[in-house]
């Protein structure tokens, strides 16, 4: 098992595909355990390596992509909540002056299903 910073990913790398796919199995366990989302990883298929190993990669994803963000901004705006959502970068801000329609696009929010798990922040 190692983890490559740079690309967010964990490579799972063993003599063959099944041990690849058992080892897979215990790090989402693992991860579960620990209280992480397991939503926010995602395996790719295993690949033959060289010298008759086999390897998998499991992604890592931080923060929002942009086709689920604007899904999400989509999804607000056909609330039609008295709120304003942006995209700015990897993160969603959504603003209001009104603390109960922030209250109210955060359960519409935790309501759908986005492939992702969502934190809310800094809302005040």
């Amino acid at each position: 098992i190692n983890f490559d910073k740079k690309e967010n990913k964990i490579m799972l790398q063993s003599s063959d595909d099944y041990k690849v796919k058992a080892l897979n199995e215990v790090l989402m366990t693992k991860i579960s355990k620990r209280g992480l989302p397991v939503k926010n990883f995602s395996a790719q298929k295993v690949e033959s390596a060289l010298g008759g190993t086999a390897k998998m990669a499991v992604k890592v994803q931080q923060g929002i992509p942009q086709d689920k963000a604007k899904e999400i901004t989509r999804a607000i705006k056909d609330a039609k909540l008295k709120v304003n959502a942006s995209i700015q970068g990897d993160t969603l801000r959504v603003t209001s002056k009104s603390k109960d329609e922030l209250q109210a696009a955060m359960s519409l929010l935790r309501g759908g299903d986005y492939g992702l798990t969502l934190q809310f922040e800094n809302f005040r």
